[in-house]
């Protein structure tokens, strides 16, 4: 696994080949994805019981990926999830079916209640993370935060 080595980055940003934020933001997504992919992969061994290769008298194996789009705050993550042979594999970090890393709805929400509109919270994710949600999700996010808001106000 790759990780932010400094002596790498100075030496990268000596000979010119680091020369914008966009580049460490790039390496950050690399990591994230690594770590990620790592994670999905100890997730699985666990569930089976047992490592990769190894012999088991156990029915239940590995099975290839599902690949996963993942929206990030450093832009989308291109994932490749293990599988179980009788799909009884419930990833927990990154759930089946979740596109939107934790964080993300947070800034949307945050966004939201600063009084930006859906769409204009659309737009703005697009252009600062390089992924479109549709407004249908974005509006679904905000309005779990108001049902949550209406329920707050009624117990006090």
């Amino acid at each position: 696994m790759a990780i932010l080595n400094l002596e790498e980055l100075k030496k990268q940003i000596k000979e010119g080949t680091f020369t914008c934020l966009e580049s460490l933001e790039n390496e950050f997504k690399t990591m994230l994805k690594e770590v990620l992919q790592e994670i999905a992969q100890e997730e699985l061994t666990s569930h089976l019981g047992y490592e990769k290769n190894q012999i088991s008298n156990i029915t239940n194996s590995r099975n290839g990926y599902n690949k996963k789009k993942l929206n990030s705050k450093y832009g989308q993550v291109n994932l490749e999830i293990p599988r179980d042979r009788d799909s009884s594999f419930e990833p927990q970090l990154i759930k089946k079916r979740e596109t939107i890393l934790d964080g993300t709805e947070d800034l949307i929400i945050s966004l939201y209640a600063k009084g930006m509109s859906v769409r204009d919270i659309q737009l703005h994710l697009d252009d600062l993370y390089g992924y479109e949600l549709s407004t249908e999700t974005i509006s679904n996010m905000t309005n779990k935060v108001l049902e949550l808001a209406k329920d707050w106000k009624i117990e006090l």
